[in-house]
């Protein structure tokens, strides 16, 4: 057992079919770089790595000569580790889960219930949505990353039902044309059941409908006919065709932003937004639970009556969707991104390349747990606690701060990259 309060962790890969295959995942590159056993297989998939204490993936303690001790013990066995905020407000609980994933194919269409639905569809439907907490998520792109996220500009969604023959038809000119008077009318409260009307017909659409406009359209497509759709619309939508064929979900391009994130921007999924991840790495920040209300672009369980209800059905543009991050007012390396959720924030530390040597950087104390994770560089730290302990940071290490330990990484790199997840209770 683990008498430090800054040590590193051993953290769980995920082999989802989603997943980027063998090297190209930066899931497993970072796992083969922080693990002499951990041996890339280029036939399989490197979906996700888990950091935290999830039931699912637990992290695990590393202790030289010693057996791995579960983090989940260890936070249970030291909650003054969490800080005196967090372990008051989440009992003892480390209340994120810290991931990076490397996404090949499509995640589904989905969305995550607000804390108060959460406990109505845990408490109806136990075996769907496991537990009572709600599910905010936070991606920051490590690569050129694409996802789904929010509805598109009213314009843009009217557009593609005026111009796209099978969307409109799979829709329903009834639907269709409640949205174009919507549209005229510029009442906020008329379009959002406009457009709820317009979702819920699609998501609804009978397969045999959907199935025979998909069919039109990608015969269409492929003949370069003439289509309302750019260039880049239309791979979209062959390209999730291709993954998913016959999917209503492929229609879902026409209703959602889709956003194409470049390295350090993100975007925040609120309760009731309507995502999609599709291609890509990146850090992910969650609050720690397993409900998900998905109804297209899968394989698993799909509940549309509950998806469309409660969807928040706002347009947005593609720019409105991506989060804000804000700079540390002391710390030049440090940019913060911060939702308004209390589960969790995360900081991206970037020492410069020409950082003077020898460089030193000090990971400062916070009033939280947190969970370290280096992408690029490498350098070794010496706690508050212990000047004599020393703790690794390389590519691929993960390492668990315990609240109001402050760490100083003597760099052994031009720069290193880093990613810290905290809870940001005032």
């Amino acid at each position: 057992m683990s008498s430090a309060l800054v040590f590193p962790l051993k953290c769980a890969v995920q082999q989802y079919a989603w997943g980027k295959v063998g090297s190209d995942s930066e899931v497993a590159k970072l796992s083969a770089s922080n693990d002499s056993n951990f041996v890339v297989d280029n036939s399989a998939t490197y979906a996700e790595l888990w950091m935290g204490t999830h039931p699912k993936g637990p992290s695990t303690i590393v202790s030289p000569g010693m057996p791995d001790t579960s983090l989940a013990q260890w936070v249970q066995d030291n909650p003054t580790a969490l800080g005196e905020k967090v372990l008051h407000k989440f009992d003892k609980q480390l209340p994120f889960l810290f991931k990076v994933l490397s996404v090949n194919t499509s995640l589904s269409i989905q969305a995550h219930p607000a804390k108060r639905h959460a406990e109505e569809l845990h408490a109806a439907r136990p075996d769907k949505y496991p537990d009572p907490n709600h599910k905010p998520e936070m991606a920051i792109a490590l690569t050129p990353f694409e996802g789904f996220c929010g509805f598109r500009p009213l314009e843009e969604i009217v557009g593609f039902l005026k111009g796209v023959a099978e969307f409109q038809a799979v829709v329903g000119s009834e639907a269709a044309e409640a949205l174009m008077t919507a549209q005229s009318s510029g009442q906020p409260d008329q379009v959002a059941q406009a457009m709820q009307k317009c979702f819920t017909a699609l998501m609804t659409c009978d397969k045999d409908t959907v199935a025979k406009q998909l069919a039109s359209l990608l015969d269409r497509l492929s003949k370069h006919g003439d289509v309302a759709m750019s260039d880049s619309n239309k791979e979209l939508f062959q390209r999730l065709h291709s993954q998913f064929p016959g999917d209503v979900g492929c229609f879902v391009t026409f209703f959602l932003n889709h956003m194409r994130l470049q390295p350090g921007e993100a975007m925040f999924l609120g309760p009731n937004k309507p995502h999609a991840y599709l291609s890509g790495d990146c850090m992910e920040c969650m609050a720690c639970s397993d409900n998900v209300v998905r109804a297209g672009l899968t394989p698993k369980y799909i509940d549309v009556t509950t998806l469309c209800e409660m969807l928040e059905y706002v347009p947005s543009s593609p720019q409105q969707q991506i989060f804000p991050c804000q700079k540390h007012p002391t710390d030049s390396a440090v940019s913060i991104y911060n939702p308004p959720v209390p589960d969790f924030a995360v900081a991206r530390i970037q020492i410069p390349a020409d950082c003077a040597q020898p460089c030193t950087y000090t990971l400062e104390a916070v009033d939280s747990a947190s969970i370290v994770l280096t992408v690029e560089g490498e350098g070794e730290g010496t706690t508050s606690s212990d000047t004599n302990h020393k703790v690794q940071f390389s590519r691929g290490s993960v390492v668990f701060v315990s609240a109001d330990q402050s760490v100083n990484i003597s760099c052994r790199s031009k720069g290193m990259l880093m990613f810290r997840a905290f809870c940001p209770l005032d």
